[in-house]
């Protein structure tokens, strides 16, 4: 085999080395993507668990607040616990700094002591500047700065935001801790500075050997805080990143299967050149089966010299990612990590194999058609021995197992029974092809049976429907996954679009934080949300209160958005309609994650909110607490509807504003609506309410604008841009079908010389030659243009209403634009005919007519 694959083998590589470079192409590119989507993401996770573990420490066990921060009288209990060995106390704030050019920039605030945290998390102890006082560990206003930090802002000094107010520190030195920019302070300071005093967000924990840990967690018996593994955090990051992190490399594996069928093209045209060659190989005595084997290495020979050079061009190309774009494929997961390449030889050679896995997959038919080859026949000229096709039944079994498999739940929060389902629904309609095609025509010959070429084009179709399935099957493969990534991104613009309009029915917003990690540091008070009120042009003005809380140590904190929902069918995007609220309980309206991560059902109470809400009292005590002098039973929260967040994937939970304030007795405000009485000059609103910011805090400037169709037109422009990757691969995946069909038709033509001179012998010119094979094309094209739209429309089904909510837990309105899906079918059916008739120019040659002569 192997003398055969350097001689007979290495000569067809030579001789047409720019078509099987295509091939080896098609692998690297689809290996190269799926491998560099692989690196960056493996880089930026392993950077984001070092960047946890140093701020964290090492503790056994992180007494983590609930929502915010916890009294710190907890820490004496904890400390002087006969279990505990060490207990290191933290207070987090996250906040932005001012930088010298007025930028701001998110900082992470971390309060510690410094007596205690260098046994626990040594990554977080100061260390003086050579200048600076020892002392300075422990003395107000001294910040100590991470390398991300002191590199985003230099300078001896830091404007530190509070508020509307802007703190000034000093910097004093610097912290080990890496990550995102981290500025560390004393304890004891960071509450002063920031008005916490008595407040605590974390207390790590080491305890003695021997300690019963269930036990006391047990004993500490707090709503206000929740007990954590040290590793938690980043674990999170990734159990919840890996359905985005999958369907990434799923999406560009898609260039990969396509990359499958240009291999089979090109093979299928070398088996059917060489076919003769094949044929005088058996008759000296190579049996079918080591002809299999012979084209099965070729293929395996193309797929792994792809392979490799994609390993190679995937490293580049995530190297060069890391370097320009940092951790963040636009998932928001890793925003702000900048990790080095991690390179890893066990992911190298997973994606190496499925490069050669392809093209093995590639190879098999034309192997297949090399087996088959009948030597005395193909030795005269005849051609390849007729196709009878599939069996219909195998093609209507897999579409039926792909519906079941479409209707299992998710494995690990990965839709697999989905991914399954699409596989299956493509092999079984590309299977199902030669029964579409005997329908199709067996209904459209009597109506073409007067004309000769379309005659002559249509039967050929219905006569070797086998052929022609395997000819556009590339065509058909590509051709359903862009209609199925068309409408699905065309559905989800569309239920943005109607969702934005209904989150957005003010004339301006007002906003002074950019994340909602920030929003209990960084907000407007109630003084000056009644002067805002009170200004001209304000016709009326709507809050909004963002409170992240944490209801469960295995999830991310989940959002409670305190609002106005006088009317909750009008003011949220709800999926169906609202119930009532029983008396004596509190209403509340859950995004659609609340449902799937924490079975937040409506017509329900969600006890875990009920649980742990007594921690939002801490900074003011409820009012019904207040007037009684007593402490209170929690409270329940019906789920009285859910509702569509497109920005929050873990989840949301919004409740009546005066509810909130009633419960929690915070009146802090992090976003205002404002309506705007018609003529309003918008500009001249924006001064004035800069300036009353100024007179009460002065930070006006800190204050920041948007107009609703500005958030509008910047999400939908994200949004088009986060996609824009979609319409490069179905451009790529129909591009490699149209040569299938190129190198299938010229595969067809070779082995139909004979059939062409005798037609024209019988007075066709070559103008017709060429039509009867442009007919052809049109007519195999049309067949499969048609189950790539069906197909394409079932895999969208799948993917709209399968995996989207599977992996991001939300749901979307399927919309379906016929302009634009009919427009690229027509635009493949045409591409095909000209495909065809270049194909088949050869034909109408003079060798066609000589050709003839063979069997004279």
């Amino acid at each position: 085999m192997l003398r055969l694959l350097s001689t007979f083998s290495w000569q067809e590589l030579k001789h047409h080395r720019w078509r099987n470079a295509a091939a080896v192409l098609a692998v690297m590119l689809g290996v190269a993507l799926a491998f560099s989507v692989q690196l960056i993401n493996a880089s930026a996770l392993s950077e984001f668990s070092q960047a946890v573990r140093s701020v964290n420490g090492q503790p056994d066990l992180e007494l983590r607040a609930v929502r915010g921060g916890f009294d710190e009288a907890l820490y004496a209990r904890v400390a002087n616990d006969p279990q505990v060995a060490a207990a290191s106390p933290v207070l987090e704030l996250a906040t932005y700094a001012l930088t010298a050019g007025g930028q701001r920039i998110a900082l992470r605030v971390v309060g510690v002591d410094a007596l205690v945290v260098a046994a626990l998390a040594p990554a977080l102890m100061p260390m003086p500047a050579p200048d600076a006082d020892r002392l300075s560990l422990f003395a107000p206003g001294k910040v100590f700065l991470n390398p991300a930090a002191r590199q985003a802002l230099p300078g001896p000094g830091l404007r530190l935001q509070s508020g509307l107010q802007l703190l000034d520190v000093q910097v004093a030195g610097s912290v080990a801790a890496g990550g995102a920019p981290l500025a560390v302070m004393d304890i004891g300071a960071a509450q002063d500075l920031f008005g916490r005093i008595g407040q605590l967000s974390r207390i790590d924990v080491r305890l003695r050997g021997g300690a019963d840990r269930v036990a006391f967690i047990a004993a500490l018996q707090s709503p206000d805080i929740t007990a954590t593994e040290p590793g938690d955090a980043a674990q999170r990051i990734s159990n919840l990143s890996r359905a985005y992190r999958v369907n990434l490399t799923v999406l560009a594996l898609v260039a990969l299967f396509t990359g499958a069928f240009l291999v089979f093209s090109v093979l299928s045209l070398s088996v059917a050149k060489r076919a003769q060659q094949f044929a005088l190989l058996g008759v000296l005595g190579l049996t079918g089966r080591e002809r299999l084997r012979l084209v099965l290495w070729e293929s395996a020979l193309l797929g792994a010299v792809g392979s490799i050079a994609g390993i190679a061009l995937g490293t580049a190309l995530a190297a060069l990612a890391l370097r320009l774009l940092g951790g963040d494929l636009g998932g928001g997961y890793f925003s702000g990590v900048a990790p080095a390449l991690q390179w890893n030889t066990g992911a190298a050679v997973v994606y190496a194999l499925l490069g050669v896995a392809a093209a093995l997959v590639g190879g098999w038919w034309p192997a297949r058609e090399a087996q088959k080859l009948p030597p005395a026949q193909t030795l005269k000229g005849l051609g390849l021995a007729p196709n009878s096709g599939q069996s219909q039944a195998v093609g209507l079994t897999l579409m039926a197992a792909g519906v079941m498999l479409a209707l299992l739940p998710p494995v690990f929060g990965i839709p697999l029974g989905a991914y399954l389902s699409v596989g299956l629904l493509l092999v079984g309609g590309i299977s199902a092809l030669p029964g579409l095609i005997a329908l199709l025509y067996n209904h459209l010959s009597p109506r073409v049976a007067r004309r000769l070429l379309p005659l002559l084009a249509v039967e050929r179709a219905r006569r070797v429907r086998g052929s022609a399935a395997v000819a556009v099957s590339g065509v058909v493969a590509s051709l359903s996954l862009a209609v199925a990534l068309t409408v699905m991104v065309a559905s989800f613009r569309d239920s943005v679009t109607h969702w934005l309009d209904v989150v957005l029915p003010a004339d301006l917003y007002v906003r002074t934080g950019l994340a909602s990690a920030a929003s209990d540091t960084v907000y407007f008070t109630p003084t000056l949300v009644q002067a805002v009120a009170q200004l001209p042009g304000v016709t009326r003005v709507s809050t909004l209160r963002l409170t992240p809380l944490l209801l469960d140590p295995g999830q991310p904190t989940v959002a409670l958005i305190a609002r106005e929902l006088q009317d909750p069918a009008r003011n949220l995007p709800l999926v169906g309609s609202p119930l009532p609220v029983p008396a004596g309980q509190v209403g509340i309206y859950v995004s659609e994650p609340m449902v799937d991560l924490y079975g937040a059902r409506p017509g329900t109470v969600f006890t875990p909110l009920s649980a742990s809400f007594k921690a939002l009292a801490l900074e003011g005590r409820a009012q019904v607490a207040i007037d009684s002098g007593a402490d209170q039973a929690p409270p329940k929260f019906y789920v009285a509807g859910v509702w569509r967040d497109y920005a929050r994937q873990f989840g949301a939970i919004a409740m009546d504003q005066h509810d909130f304030e009633h419960l929690t007795g915070d009146r802090r405000i992090n976003d205002l609506a404002l309506w705007l009485a018609p003529g309003t000059d918008t500009a001249q609103l924006q001064q004035a309410v800069r300036e009353l910011a100024q007179e009460q805090s002065g930070a006006g400037a800190l204050i920041e604008f948007a107009s609703s169709s500005q958030i509008r037109a910047s999400s939908l422009k994200i949004f088009d841009r986060s996609f824009a990757v979609t319409y490069w691969l179905q451009a790529v995946a129909i591009a490699i079908g149209l040569f299938g069909v190129a190198a299938s038709f010229s595969a067809q033509v070779l082995a139909r010389r004979k059939e062409f001179g005798l037609l024209a012998h019988l007075g066709l010119t070559r103008r017709q030659i060429l039509a009867l094979v442009a007919g052809e094309g049109a007519a195999w094209t049309l067949a499969g243009a048609i189950a790539g739209l069906g197909l394409g429309l079932a895999v969208s089904l799948v993917l709209v209403h399968v995996v989207n909510p599977q992996s991001f837990h939300w749901t979307m309105d399927l919309a379906l634009p016929w302009t634009r899906l009919l427009l690229l079918c027509a635009a493949v059916v045409l591409a095909g005919t000209f495909t065809a008739w270049l194909a088949g120019r050869a034909a109408a040659g003079k060798d066609a007519v000589l050709a003839v002569k063979e069997d004279w």
